[in-house]
């Protein structure tokens, strides 16, 4: 079995400065994260109005309350895979990674299907007024088809970081990607809403294929083989002991999100739009201090 890389270990030397070498490019990653919702929004807003700003400004609660407990789940798990490499336990490590990739994939394909079917009973309870609901629907219906990218992108990140390697510079391409065909499909062909999510979907899927692209090709022991993905019962049980209370934790914030988002939609659609603007602003003044409290 492949050993790990002592350079890049964060159980050796310096705690101060592993934490910070560890916290700067989840910064970045947030950040690049952040600008390409922000840049959503701007593009959407610019070019098909209020409307549509509205649907894809209000989205975020929405969102999180379909994927939070899954991605919750994904980053709980990466603190036990975590412990296994800090261990150096690299059978555990193996059943681990391998586990949880498999929970990915079943979760992602469930989410597909909820999301889809549910969005638009969940937009209504919501209160979505009519003249935004068309538009809301067609972006989330888009956006959960590619729930599998979404999570899976997840799960190799929570993978990677956990063993010290940084998915900063596929982020920054997803990011970058997701811009350029936001310009492309709304700015230049004039597509509608939905195109946003689908630039998304591409973005994101390019992440995901990226990050486990660098998890098959690794000779490390927390390589990725898909012939090893399955479900091992004991394992399973841990990852999601382990992931239970962040993927708890999530949820509740995004209930009382969507609480909060529903009581927004009430106002019409300038008031979604304009608070689904501000989100995206204030999301950047708490980077800081959540990416080195990942760390």
């Amino acid at each position: 079995m492949a050993q790990q890389n002592k350079s890049n270990s964060l159980t050796e030397g310096s705690v101060a400065r592993g934490m910070l070498l560890f916290a700067i490019p989840i910064f970045i990653s947030n950040l690049f994260q952040q600008l390409y919702n922000a840049a959503d929004s701007l593009i959407v807003g610019n070019f098909l109005g209020g409307e549509a700003l509205a649907a894809v400004g209000s989205s975020g609660s929405l969102i999180f309350l379909l994927t939070g407990f899954v991605n919750g789940v994904a980053l709980g798990a990466g603190v036990l895979i975590a412990r296994y490499f800090g261990a150096k336990d690299w059978e555990s490590l193996e059943k681990a990674i391998h586990t949880t990739v498999a929970l990915g994939l079943a979760a992602g394909a469930v989410l597909t299907v909820a999301g889809v079917i549910l969005t638009p009973q969940i937009l209504h309870w919501m209160g979505t007024p009519e003249d935004v609901i068309g538009n809301s629907v067609a972006y989330f219906r888009t956006y959960f088809l590619g729930s599998i990218a979404v999570v899976m992108y997840n799960v190799g990140a929570s993978i990677l970081q956990s063993v010290s390697r940084s998915p900063m510079k596929y982020l920054i391409t997803a990011s970058l990607i997701n811009i350029v065909l936001d310009l492309l499909f709304i700015g230049v062909l004039g597509y509608g809403v939905a195109a946003a999510a689908f630039a998304t979907i591409i973005s994101q899927s390019v992440s995901a294929i990226l990050a486990f692209s660098k998890l098959m090709r690794s000779k490390e022991a927390w390589a990725v083989s898909w012939r090893k993905v399955r479900f091992d019962g004991p394992m399973l049980h841990g990852v999601i002991l382990q992931g239970l209370p962040s993927g708890i934790q999530n949820s509740v914030i995004s209930i009382a999100n969507v609480i909060v988002q529903s009581n927004i939609n009430s106002f019409g659609a300038q008031a979604m739009a304009g608070c689904g603007a501000y989100s995206k602003v204030e999301g950047f003044a708490f980077l800081p201090v959540t990416c080195f409290a990942m760390a």
